[in-house]
């Protein structure tokens, strides 16, 4: 694996280490490659110098998005020559991403984890360092490699326009093409402020919210057996907690045998909901909706039928449900499962090696 290039020199006396990028328009990726680097000490109070002169190019520390070199060990990090084919994947093996790299996403993938060690005070090593990493790069750095490299998100073409990404955002902050003053300057210095509010607001995000919501999913897959002996509920002890991107997640690091199907938590009101699991990621069916015969029925009509005390509610599509206690929302879900019969579970959720 591919060791991040360590930045050796300490801030102090001297002159201030310069990062090096092209002038003209600029775009989001060295907007950000440059925004990522003066969050490191050494850097912090770097002068960013916006020139396409070798002769002056060679003069700085760290070179981004010019220069038609990628070398680590002297700190250059373009990706326009050809013979530049680099995605996470290929400079990190153990990283699943295959998106070509821009330089935003070079100066991510030496230097992130240096990056959010500093920023958190954890260890660069350490596993909170570690899963942010991968969260910030799959939900942040990823889609400025891909606008800036021309990869579509899918085949085909698209059905609506997107035109306030990150990217198009910094797009904006250039001059028009019929300004009188086509200085890019005092654009590009607006779109560094840009880029970096946006990565210290994710980060922020995933330190406070999603690193929580991951720790407590993880805790309740540990213990869904003792929720149902199925192994095949799981019980959220807090709602309003975003599980499903988790679940997902987890199902396969962890390799479970099977898939989670249903998932129990509190509404803010005291009451308890039963919920399907969707069939992937951004998918609107359900690996498992409740029974048919209960969908749309309400309060009274739908205990009666069910033979479960104090139900609410079971949603048209069945995907999810509600009761007033949790121990009815249960015999919900638990009663939902006896439908499944000898089926097979949904497949595509990992391979079974073993519980946890």
């Amino acid at each position: 694996m591919l060791r991040a290039a360590r930045l050796m020199a300490a801030a102090g006396a001297g002159p201030a280490p310069r990062i090096g990028t092209h002038d003209g328009t600029f775009h989001c990726d060295e907007a950000l490659a440059c925004a990522l680097l003066r969050l490191l000490p050494r850097f912090r109070d770097a002068e960013v110098l916006r020139t396409r002169d070798p002769q002056r190019l060679a003069q700085c520390d760290v070179v981004v998005d010019v220069g038609g070199e990628y070398d680590p060990e002297r700190h250059r990090y373009d990706h326009h020559q050809r013979s530049f084919t680099h995605s996470m994947r290929s400079l990190r093996p153990d990283k699943p991403w295959s998106t070509k790299l821009s330089s935003a996403g070079l100066i991510y993938c030496h230097f992130g984890s240096q990056i959010l060690a500093e920023l958190l005070g954890q260890p660069e090593d350490g596993a909170v360092v570690a899963a942010l990493y991968d969260q910030l790069y799959e939900n942040f750095v990823e889609e400025i490699d891909a606008i800036d490299n021309g990869i579509a998100q899918a085949e085909g073409e698209p059905r609506y326009a997107l035109s306030s990404t990150l990217s198009a955002r910094v797009g904006r902050l250039n001059p028009r093409w019929n300004d009188p003053d086509q200085d890019t300057e005092a654009g590009f210095q607006r779109a560094m402020e840009l880029v970096r509010s946006e990565f210290l607001e994710r980060l922020d995000y995933c330190h406070r919210s999603w690193l929580p919501a991951r720790a407590l999913v993880h805790e309740s897959i540990r213990r869904r057996f003792e929720v149902d002996g199925s192994g095949l509920v799981l019980e959220l002890p807090q709602g309003g907690c975003p599980w499903k991107e988790h679940v997902f997640r987890l199902e396969r690091e962890l390799a479970l045998p099977q898939p989670l199907l249903l998932v129990l938590f509190p509404d803010r009101g005291g009451q308890w909901r039963v919920q399907s699991v969707p069939a992937g990621p951004h998918s609107f069916q359900s690996r498992l909706p409740l029974p048919e015969p209960w969908r749309g029925l309400r309060d009274e009509a739908l205990s009666r039928l069910s033979g479960i005390p104090g139900c609410v509610f079971v949603h048209a599509t069945g995907f999810i449900g509600g009761n007033r206690t949790r121990e009815g929302a249960l015999e919900m879900a638990r009663r939902t499962l006896e439908q499944r019969g000898a089926e097979e579970p949904p497949p595509g959720t990992g391979t079974p090696k073993g519980t946890l």
